[in-house]
């Protein structure tokens, strides 16, 4: 057993290695794509370090400057040049968009939470059970009435509609993850604080909440990602720039047959910036949130 012991942690060591390599491999593969020309994409066989990196292409997403490489050599096309140059925009409504979702999320998702956790009301249970069944729809099975709702609403093609849908499918969850946690948390402050003449609002406000901020990160990261990352619904229900988000946008872009593969990969690494540099920030809140309210 103990010679064995060194075996099966290189396995394991070997394992991991792989699994973070084919995790990493595209993104990989992607960045050095967007500091490369497109010439140099192509070449056969592929190099994975450029030869001749370059920061033109991000230099034209931002400023509109055909890089001269490209005019030198005439691979800029006009028909990938106004979608690249919309890149920008689509990252500020999907970070715009994600952030209103995800303090939607923290206000009405804790304050729902806190009351199933400590009030007894009539119905309480029904409500739950419907706030978790919910969650369980497909978006898509609700997609036709959702777009004639929005329609008649006069929200189409509007960050307001991305964000009460967002809001919509991840506050479920918010509600369910933090109810979980608060039961967790011990009454005794709480109690000693209503005995003093502190309301419930205040309860929450001081007391509750700082402990449960582990908790309030996690659930703040998920309705983040959700929002930043969803397709479905901003696809349809977005038409011009004013609300169109960046997988929208990357998706238009990779599907113009004269699409700039520098350009398309520009765009997936700026996309993929904002969740990467969210999940590396809140981390352990997260890995401690989601541990503490599902382990319960």
């Amino acid at each position: 057993m103990t010679r064995s012991a060194p075996l099966t942690r290189m396995v394991l060591y070997l394992c991991g290695i792989a699994l973070v390599l084919y995790i990493l491999t595209p993104f990989l593969w992607v960045l050095s794509a967007s500091l490369r020309l497109e010439t140099e994409i192509v070449v056969r066989p592929p190099n994975w370090i450029p030869e001749h990196p370059t920061l033109s292409n991000y230099l034209y997403v931002f400023t509109g400057q055909p890089p001269q490489e490209y005019a030198e050599r005439g691979l800029l096309r006009s028909s990938i040049t106004q979608e690249a140059l919309r890149i920008p925009q689509g990252l500020v409504n999907s970070l715009l968009i994600a952030v209103v979702v995800t303090a939607v999320n923290l206000i009405f998702g804790a304050l729902a939470a806190y009351t199933f956790a400590r009030e007894n009301f009539r119905g309480r249970g029904a409500m739950y059970t419907f706030i978790l069944a919910s969650r369980l729809l497909p978006p898509v099975a609700v997609a036709i009435p959702i777009y004639l709702i929005i329609n008649q609403l006069n929200l189409l093609d509007t960050k307001t509609a991305l964000v009460l849908l967002h809001s919509a499918f991840t506050l479920p969850f918010t509600i369910w993850v933090l109810t979980l946690y608060f039961q967790s948390l011990p009454r005794e402050m709480e109690d000693a604080a209503l005995v003093d003449g502190c309301t419930r609002f205040g309860v929450l406000w001081n007391i509750v909440a700082p402990l449960a901020a582990p908790g309030l990160a996690a659930v703040g990261a998920f309705a983040f990602l959700f929002s930043y990352s969803e397709f479905l619904f901003a696809l349809f229900t977005t038409q011009t720039i004013n609300a169109k988000t960046i997988p929208v946008l990357i998706s238009e872009t990779a599907n113009n047959p004269d699409a700039s593969y520098s350009l398309i990969a520009v765009g997936i690494v700026l996309s993929i910036l904002s969740p990467m540099m969210f999940a590396v920030v809140f981390r352990r809140f997260i890995t401690t949130g989601l541990a503490a309210s599902l382990g319960k």
